[in-house]
């Protein structure tokens, strides 16, 4: 019995160690440099017109020479995982918007993929028209069995301020694309889409697809700042 209790006890106190880190971790999270939308004009809506504004993004299945990946400004809490070969979002994950405007959003892809689990995000959500383009064609979603990763801007759990919630599925690399010296298809898929900011507010975003390590691969980059997931300011 008091064998029993013993390795109880240590199973207890590991659990809470692991948990404990991952807590720490989390809070210690290191925010990239911030990368600000370009205000490039005005937009017509049925409100009137906007402020118009661009945002340019990349995805790369892992850093190279050419792309050295996420600069963090880290404590020493999180994982320096250039080395370890994880998709990442560039140049940052620190996204400001301008409030009560038109963001058109474009993201140069550059990473594989695969099925996602749940195919509602192979979808896009909270776009203007419900439309994107794929290189310059329009569409309404993605295959779910062609998914690299998604773009989903959501809510804070706590958070008091304008709705905004906003997802978009960027379709995956051909196995046989042609690469470069670094292991980038010598062509991106470039996704372009729009949405609308409201007032200002701080939200959050992150990847939808399986793209990480661990469990049912959403740990490692899919948690991490800097890769899978990041802030959004409206300013």
């Amino acid at each position: 019995m008091k064998r029993l209790l013993i390795v109880l006890g240590t199973v207890i106190v590991g659990i809470g160690i692991v948990a404990g880190s991952a807590a720490f971790g989390h809070w210690k999270a290191a925010e990239p440099a911030v990368i600000k939308a370009v205000v490039d004009g005005t937009s017509p809506t049925p409100d009137g017109d906007r402020t118009h504004a661009k945002l340019e993004l990349a995805i790369y299945p892992q850093s190279s020479g050419a792309v050295p990946g996420p600069q963090l400004n880290d404590t020493g809490a999180n994982v320096a995982a250039n080395g370890q070969g994880w998709p990442f979002y560039w140049p940052s994950t620190s996204i400001e918007l301008p409030a009560n405007s038109v963001v058109e959003v474009t993201i140069h892809q550059y990473d594989s993929g695969g099925t996602i689990y749940n195919p509602w995000f192979a979808k896009p959500q909270g776009i203007v028209e419900g439309t994107f383009t794929v290189n310059g064609s329009p569409e309404v979603g993605v295959s779910p069995t062609n998914v690299a990763h998604t773009f989903t801007i959501h809510q804070l759990p706590e958070g008091n301020q304008p709705y905004l919630f906003v997802s978009v599925p960027v379709p995956a690399q051909s196995a046989n694309a042609p690469t470069d010296a670094n292991g980038y298809p010598t062509k991106p898929i470039d996704v372009t889409f729009t949405f609308r900011t409201g007032a200002p507010g701080t939200y959050v975003w992150n990847c939808e697809f399986p793209c990480g390590t661990y469990y049912v691969s959403f740990g490692g980059p899919m948690s991490q700042r800097g890769y899978m997931s990041g802030t959004v300011k409206v300013v």
